[in-house]
């Protein structure tokens, strides 16, 4: 699933251990995450969105979509 998370998490200047901090999930998930190599539950993409202050939509687009 393609997405905006390190976008938005360097925007707001915030590390990805400090995001993983926040969501209570390794670094190493945020990174998977980031890269598209891993899937977020559907309550982890809240607690990322919420963390970055943005939505899941904005920061999730579903397979086969076109960017915005």
């Amino acid at each position: 699933m393609k997405n905006h998370i390190k976008t938005y998490r360097e925007q707001k200047n915030i590390s990805q251990g400090k995001l993983a901090e926040l969501c209570h999930v390794s670094r190493q998930t945020i990174n998977a995450i980031e890269n598209e190599k891993y899937d977020p539950s559907l309550q982890l993409a809240f607690d990322i969105a919420k963390n970055l202050g943005a939505t899941v939509d904005t920061l999730f687009l579903p397979e086969g979509s076109k960017e915005k």
